[in-house]
């Protein structure tokens, strides 16, 4: 996919990939060999029609090809720069067996940013089942709430949506920078369920401006889906932590992306800009914070990962991004120490490592190398080692099973131990994929539509 050059991009927030003009589109579209057994559906965790919606580029219809994957995906400009289709629907086609599998979210990408290019009124709207007079609230509107107030309007329930933030997307607005994902792409996608008749409201936090049990008395609601997330940051747990200049990457994105620092100076956020800026962690999500450093105008970002780079979590295309952006590689690192001077971060201790055995995830497990310590110069440290359940709305819902990290317990379809209860997406599983959460809420609301035509 055609995209901007490093050192133009690395100095702004507009997006890097410029996705697919309409000749290589359809040049992608032509290697798709249009499988009678097509691998790449299952691949998928919403199941998208892929072989469908390919054939219709292929026809020239795009048109067509957005209401396939709209039957399955309510965001598909989203979806198809985000989702790591290389280890999902990419993965399972055929042509990956021997070489280059088709590039089926790049192509996703390219029908709906046509969707979104057209006029509101003329974009493709899934068809909604009549009124069925049965209310259910949506706790979250991150992927998983989407995914499940899509679908239950769809199905003809009057739903709404609870947003803790002032701004709806969940992670897609506060946790991706606009050069991943603009966030008028994000609205767009969310005002396209608007239309169907979802309603939004921000500013209300589940389990302190009312309580789960509240909320469904209050308002009257016939059942309820949690699709909070897991936005609780880990730290490290290493003397320091608590200087001046130390961010978990949540606070450090959410403040971009919500207060508008990447359009500094047009809007001025309360946001810590460092010189040098040092990110602990090796997943999408670090890769995020040290790219949006480094446009924020630190002289100098250090990824500091405590395994080689073959075994980091991130996306291949994320990792090869941000070198080219000139974050440098501090592999085999561990932190052991925050350092500082008068309450402010002057450096960060850490050891060499070496790779042992294989641990419980399969990776290499790293050792400390006695004696290796080191000291990186660095007045601002962002930890991105990960999330975990927020108690904020599981502590004040009376009858709610947890596991015993603090998650919630559901079944298959989204149940939980709260009848008309469901739940899913990170809240459940932890942190994973978008459109595995969206997969969860489809699955949930499906539940939930049962349950109400049944009672």
């Amino acid at each position: 996919m055609p995209e901007r050059d490093a050192l133009e991009r690395a100095e702004d927030f507009v997006e890097v990939a410029l996705g697919y003009p309409e000749e290589l589109a359809r040049a992608e579209a032509e290697r798709c060999l249009q499988c009678a057994n097509p691998t790449c559906i299952a691949g998928c965790p919403v199941n998208i029609d892929i072989k469908s919606f390919i054939g219709r580029i292929l026809e020239g219809d795009y048109e067509g090809g957005t209401r396939v994957i709209k039957e399955r995906n309510p965001l598909p400009a989203v979806c198809g720069r985000v989702c790591p289709q290389e280890e999902q629907c990419e993965k399972a086609c055929i042509l990956a067996r021997k070489g280059e599998p088709v590039a089926i979210g790049r192509l996703e990408r390219f029908l709906g940013d046509r969707e979104l290019a057209r006029p509101p009124a003329e974009r493709e709207r899934p068809e909604t089942a009549p009124p069925s007079g049965r209310r259910v609230a949506v706790i979250g509107s991150g992927p998983a709430g989407l995914a499940c107030a899509g679908e239950l309007a769809r199905l003809g329930h009057a739903v709404t949506v609870f947003e803790s933030l002032h701004a709806p997307g969940g992670v897609l607005t506060y946790g991706i920078p606009e050069f991943r994902l603009p966030k008028s792409i994000v609205r767009a996608e969310i005002d396209a369920l608007a239309d169907m008749g979802v309603e939004v409201v921000t500013d209300t936090v589940i389990g302190a401006t009312y309580t789960l049990g509240e909320l469904l008395e209050d308002q009257g609601l016939d059942a309820a889906f949690i699709g909070a997330g897991a936005g609780l940051p880990v730290f490290l747990g290493i003397p320091g932590e608590n200087l001046n200049g130390v961010y978990s990457a949540n606070e450090f994105l959410t403040r971009v992306n919500l207060m508008k620092a990447y359009e500094f100076p047009t809007y001025d956020t309360p946001v810590w800009r460092g010189r040098k800026v040092a990110v602990v962690g090796g997943g999408n999500v670090a890769m995020d914070a040290a790219r949006t450093a480094k446009r924020l105008g630190a002289e100098e970002v250090f990824l500091v990962y405590r395994r080689t780079e073959e075994e980091m979590p991130a996306r291949r295309e994320e990792v090869h991004h941000a070198r080219e952006e000139g974050v440098e590689f501090k592999m085999l690192c561990s932190p052991v120490e925050v350092l500082g001077r008068d309450g402010w971060v002057t450096g960060l201790t850490a050891t060499r490592m070496e790779l042992g055995e294989p641990d419980a995830s399969g990776r290499r497990a790293p050792v400390c190398v006695v004696g290796s310590e080191f000291t990186i110069d660095c007045d601002t440290v962002i930890v991105a080692l990960g999330t975990r359940a927020n108690p904020v709305l599981t502590s004040t819902a009376d009858g709610l099973e947890l596991t015993s990290r603090g998650y919630i317990v559901a079944d298959e379809n989204g149940a939980t131990s709260v009848p008309g209860v469901y739940a899913g997406g990170d809240i459940v599983t932890g942190s994973a994929t978008v459109i595995k959460a969206m997969g969860a809420g489809k699955r949930a609301a499906a539940a939930i539509h049962a349950r109400l035509g049944a009672s």
